[in-house]
């Protein structure tokens, strides 16, 4: 790795890179996509025998948006000699400029949110769909003791499980807990914290599958990028959302928790966007995945809710497609460290290289401890991973 020469070399990066840092503040999507009144909709919705369309509220957005835009273009990033790192920067001012147009649209009239969504995340292609399809041919794990967990721990108990796990890793990160959650678990880039759902009951191989996804991989990128020099570690690359998944289910997969019925999760989700896609609102989206591929209820709300939040959100398609290109880099031998230096992609990995020739990165200081040995047992899992499209 090259050491820099001087304070002044590359400065103009250094400088662009914290001027986008500090524009980019708090601006966390998931904190704005997640719905307030979850709990009101879904009791209606289920007393209204599924024929009621939610109405979902959210976080008011209190920035002006269109003042952040016209900052973001005005980086001068022509004084970057660097063609590599100046386009990456140019790449990374779209991203951030697509973020806040998918923030500022959140539930407004004639599909905004949604466009802006498929643009910033994209759609399912036919062969992620045909990949679902094919997952769920596989039957549940109804004779493992998985599918037979039973969901009997609280949150307060959650709590204490992730303060014990903390101790696998060599950083400190809070944990709190919101109502306003779709999932069970998200970790907070901006507070360094895994926020859990209030309310929720935990099986213990869910809280397994939560400390290998949350802190094997999304806070331990979390706390990789803190070690870099440059803001875009922890901000985030480009279409970093379905690298970063992929990593994190596929630390479930290496630790041993990766099964058929979470596949099938994965799977569901990828039916219910390109569900989305189709024109399909929620309570045909819900009937889909409810009535013709069985999902009970309350899991067919939630892949529901998550994929029509803010008017609809594609990004859930990712994470079948990100597991897959994860477990093919796995299997021909490639690092993974590179991809654990902040919140990277995949598609920006010869970006990351040369931050790495010029002396602007370092290697990760913190390794996902899920990753130091493969202890799949499941051999449908393996199959299933080796015959996606």
């Amino acid at each position: 790795m090259k050491v820099l020469k001087s304070t002044n070399e590359f400065q103009e990066v250094l400088e662009i890179d914290e001027n986008i840092h500090r524009l980019v503040g708090n601006l966390e999507l998931l904190a704005f996509i997640n719905p307030l009144n979850i709990a009101q909709e879904r009791k209606r919705f289920f007393k209204e025998k599924f024929k009621y369309n939610p109405q979902f509220k959210y976080r008011k957005v209190r920035f002006d948006t269109y003042k952040l835009h016209r900052l973001f273009f005005s980086q001068r990033l022509k004084d970057i000699d660097d063609k590599v790192i100046r386009d990456l920067y140019k790449d990374v001012v779209y991203t951030y400029s697509g973020m806040v147009q998918c923030i500022e649209t959140i539930s407004q009239p004639d599909n905004r949110f949604y466009f802006n969504s498929l643009r910033f995340y994209g759609t399912p292609t036919d062969k992620m769909v045909e990949n679902a399809k094919f997952i769920l041919h596989h039957k549940e794990d109804d004779n493992s003791t998985f599918a037979k967990a039973d969901s009997e721990l609280s949150t307060e108990q959650a709590i204490a499980f992730f303060e014990d796990y903390k101790k696998e890793y060599e950083f400190d990160f809070a944990i709190k807990t919101s109502n306003a959650m779709s999932a069970a678990a998200m970790v907070s880039n901006n507070d360094r914290a895994l926020i859990l759902k209030k309310n929720h009951l935990f099986s213990q191989h869910q809280l397994n599958v939560l400390a290998h996804h949350e802190i094997g991989v999304h806070l331990v990128t979390t706390f990789n990028a803190i070690e870099q020099q440059l803001k875009i570690f922890g901000n985030g690359f480009p279409n970093n959302v379905e690298t970063q998944e992929g990593l994190a289910v596929f630390a479930e997969y290496m630790s041993g928790n990766l099964n058929v019925t979470r596949l099938r999760e994965l799977a569901y989700r990828v039916i219910a966007t390109d569900s989305l896609i189709k024109g399909n609102d929620f309570t045909e989206t819900f009937n889909l995945i409810h009535n013709q591929y069985g999902l009970d209820r309350e899991k067919a709300f939630n892949i529901t809710l998550r994929v029509h939040r803010g008017g609809g959100f594609t990004k859930d398609a990712l994470y079948l497609s990100g597991l897959q290109k994860i477990y093919n880099r796995y299997q021909s031998g490639e690092d993974m460290e590179s991809l654990l230096m902040g919140k990277c992609s995949l598609e920006y990995l010869s970006s990351v290289k040369r931050l790495e020739e010029v002396g602007l990165a370092k290697p990760i200081t913190h390794i996902c401890k899920s990753y130091n040995s493969n202890n799949n047992k499941d051999q449908r899992v393996e199959w299933i991973l080796q015959n996606l499209k």
